[in-house]
């Protein structure tokens, strides 16, 4: 603790946010950094705690209780205090394989561990925690690191979001050859197809697929491991096989809307979007311009879908919310506001949620398409796309069919496992734990790694 007196003299100084008339106009990063030395001051406003919450990583009550990666805050914020981004790079990629994407879109429960944060505002540690590897990129110091040795195994990953990557970049530094499958155009899966420019960047996200390229580790597009024959293949190739496929099954939206011209689930309607923007293609799913849209559900994905609607173009855009506004109230009584719904009352002058709502019956035109939502207390909204973010029920059966693997709503393991019945089968992610986060996913692709090593070489150094 380099600056005992830190958390009195300096206050919390979060990283510069683009004005939302501004943003909303385009699909650019709309968080900023914070010059150098005021980030030496958010670094030295960490106490190093004797018991240092933020990293802890337990469940506590039913709540998560400090970062799942358990990654060491209290040490790189020393270091970021005194300068030193080498080391403190050094001491977060011991436990992190990706600060770059936890960086924006984790929701930090390390900060809501944050002892500084329980008589006053917690630690800055997202925003230090970004700011050291932007730092270490722009400053090369993110060069390839090979293996010493090769262990003659052959790893197949199947599926490249957050959790496929990190059990690929564990393996291939173990020295293991490592092939990851990718059903679509581009590696990436959730970073890539489900994630928003805005949030995450994809210039991001491939530089990351670089530099793991340059690494050694293989990526395979196109390819889908759902096909029986493509599964018995990768069977027979590699000595280990990891699903990491996601967990993509939607929750219904309730209603019934087969046939009905406009209703899309969140996670086609964030995908085609980046095909749009990202790759110039032309989906057949509708885009959101120049219509009403509402949007089902609360969270990530919804607001990622209000975002998304606006600059897209919308006429006018709601949020239909389950639950009561009183449940979100803070204990001032005010209503919290994610970047999204900021947007959307700066753009149309009131926020998108209409809470203690939902769908109770739509209205088509005659040629089939939707034009109007009516909702359960009889209120009639135009609306011409209907986004379902309600969640997701769980993984995809075919991938597991192909492969053999016991399932229910997930892939079916033992308690603190991640093997699956068949012997040399394994998963990570979503597709084990269910709906999760990105730093979820990469604890879980870590926790993977290591049990696959131990079952390839009868040991393992993985952490």
């Amino acid at each position: 603790m380099g600056k005992p007196t830190g958390f009195l003299e300096y206050a919390r100084t979060e990283n510069r946010v683009r004005p939302p008339l501004e943003r909303v106009r385009d699909w650019e990063e709309f968080h900023l950094p914070c010059p150098p030395e005021e980030r030496k001051k958010q670094g030295a406003r960490c106490m190093n705690c004797g018991v240092p919450f933020c990293q802890a990583g337990v469940q506590f009550e039913g709540k998560q209780l400090g970062c799942p990666l358990h990654n060491l805050i209290p040490e790189w914020n020393d270091a970021v205090m005194d300068g030193n981004y080498a080391h403190a790079l050094s001491r977060l990629l011991k436990t992190n394989n990706f600060p770059e994407f936890t960086g924006r879109v984790c929701p930090a429960f390390c900060e809501q561990a944050c002892t500084c944060g329980m008589y006053g505002d917690a630690v800055t540690v997202h925003d230090n925690e970004l700011s050291v590897i932007e730092y270490a990129y722009q400053h090369h110091l993110m060069g390839p690191h090979f293996s010493p040795h090769s262990s003659g195994k052959k790893v197949a990953v199947v599926g490249s979001g957050p959790a496929g990557l990190a059990v690929a970049d564990q393996l291939n530094h173990r020295g293991h050859s490592v092939t990851v499958i990718e059903k679509r155009p581009l590696p990436g899966g959730l970073l890539m197809y489900g994630i928003p420019n805005m949030k995450l960047p994809k210039t991001v996200v491939r530089r990351r697929i670089e530099l793991m390229t340059c690494e050694g580790v293989s990526f395979v597009c196109g390819m889908d491991a759902s096909e029986p024959a493509f599964a018995q293949r990768l069977l027979m190739e590699y000595d280990a096989v990891v699903l990491c496929c996601g967990a993509e099954k939607p929750r219904p939206l309730g209603i019934e809307a087969e046939g009905v011209g406009g209703v899309l689930y969140a996670m086609d309607f964030l995908p085609a979007s980046v095909a749009r923007q990202q790759l110039a293609l032309t989906p057949d799913v509708p885009s959101a311009e120049g219509k009403n849209v509402i949007i089902v559900g609360t969270g990530n994905t919804a607001s990622d879908c209000v975002a998304t609607s606006l600059r897209q173009g919308c006429a006018s855009v709601k949020q239909l919310v389950r639950r009561p506004k009183e449940d979100y109230l803070r204990p001032d009584g005010s209503l919290p506001q994610d970047y999204a719904q900021e947007e959307a009352e700066a753009l149309f002058g009131d926020d998108p949620r209409l809470f203690s709502q939902s769908v109770a019956a739509l209205e088509t035109d005659k040629a089939g398409n939707l034009s109007a939502v009516v909702t359960k207390d009889g209120t009639r909204l135009p609306c011409e796309l209907l986004i379902a973010a309600t969640g997701f029920a769980g993984c995809r059966e075919d991938v597991c069919k192909a492969f053999g693997v016991d399932m229910e709503r997930t892939v079916k393991t033992e308690a603190g496992s991640y093997r699956t019945n068949v012997p040399q089968v394994f998963t990570a992610g979503d597709m084990h734990r269910g709906q999760s986060l990105v730093v979820h996913a990469i604890a879980e692709g870590r926790a993977c790694a290591a049990e696959v090593d131990r079952f390839l070489m009868g040991y393992s150094n993985l952490i």
